[in-house]
């Protein structure tokens, strides 16, 4: 007689794991910033478009373990690529080197690796938010 064993997904439990730990330490007020910072982006009819990867940006950050960031599969044409430029020389630059910054500084312990490279995805899509989507 033959028992039907179900097993759990080890990688969805520790995705979910690493997200509770992410929240606890600084992941939740990182999503409150980029909130505030999008609320007040879209205060202005031209800062919509940029509140709005704000936001993007923040429930990124809420929990990245397991999402991942692709290309749009629609095209933007050149409107994305001139976002883009805007977006990283009013603020995208900044924010891209804060996250490298966190990311070489949690991945100098082997604990913290793997929040680091959560800090890379997030330089990425900081960068260049336009034209990207969150899976």
């Amino acid at each position: 007689m033959q028992k039907n064993i179900t097993l759990i997904p080890i990688n969805n439990n520790m995705n979910f794991l690493g997200n509770i730990i992410w929240l606890v330490f600084g992941g939740f007020f990182s999503f409150i910033g980029y909130m505030v910072g999008g609320f007040m982006m879209c205060l202005t009819i031209i800062g919509i478009p940029f509140g709005l990867q704000m936001f993007k940006i923040g429930f990124f950050t809420l929990w990245p373990f397991g999402s991942q960031i692709r290309d749009a599969e629609y095209s933007t044409g050149c409107i994305s690529t001139i976002l883009n430029i805007v977006w990283a020389l009013t603020g995208g630059i900044c924010m891209a080197i804060n996250h490298l910054f966190f990311g070489f500084l949690l991945c100098l312990t082997i604990i913290g690796i793997p929040f680091g490279r959560q800090h890379f995805k997030l330089m990425s899509l900081c960068f260049t938010p336009f034209g990207k989507v969150i899976i």
